[in-house]
């Protein structure tokens, strides 16, 4: 099952953003953006809403509620984890796209 940070960690590099730049766009430290990433803090109702915001997502996907598996990608080089991560943003993104130019 994927965590929190690793969900987050997964957007922020499809989206191929640093760190910092995340914090950047959040109103936060480079230390906090890490720290939840690891597991180590997790992020106010507020921040939330704003990464919901900056990944074109909802909140209850970045908590991974509702959320099922459809394909296991964790036994992959973590490169290829972000490829595939990559792609299916990208897919998102255009059906978002067509469903809304309809």
């Amino acid at each position: 099952m994927v965590n929190f940070g690793e969900r987050l960690r997964a957007l922020r590099q499809a989206k191929g953003l640093t760190q910092q730049q995340l914090a950047l766009q959040l109103g936060l430290s480079k230390s906090i953006v890490s720290s939840y990433e690891n597991g180590f803090r997790y992020p106010s109702y507020e921040v939330l809403i704003k990464m919901a915001s900056v990944f074109s997502t909802t909140t209850d996907s970045l908590l991974g509620v509702g959320h099922r598996a459809l394909l296991d990608i964790s036994g992959l080089p973590e490169r290829d984890q972000q490829i595939l991560t990559a792609l299916v943003e990208r897919l998102k993104g255009l059906a978002d796209d067509y469903t809304h130019n309809r």
